[in-house]
């Protein structure tokens, strides 16, 4: 069973990783009316709206996804050290 919590939370921890890569790029692409940005903007933005009060943008570079990909990682890992 525990296996089984691990590796769901390792597949979730991916694929929102994943996500908000993939939303950084887009960013730089695609219009921001696009469905496809759209959809993972309403994923990813309320994830990244508390990073953004208290890291703002240093000119023009965000920091904030960076900064949710590793918080993403980081309670993947304190979640799989507390269920071993």
């Amino acid at each position: 069973m525990v296996t089984i919590l691990i590796d769901v939370i390792r597949t979730a921890s991916g694929i929102l990783t994943l996500l908000v890569f993939v939303d950084v790029l887009l960013h730089y692409f695609l219009d921001p009316y696009h469905p496809l940005r759209r959809t993972l903007d309403n994923i990813v933005e309320p994830l990244l709206a508390p990073i953004r009060r208290y890291v703002p943008p240093l000119g023009m570079i965000d920091f904030s996804a960076w900064i949710l990909i590793i918080l993403i990682q980081f309670v993947e890992r304190v979640l799989i050290q507390l269920l071993r």
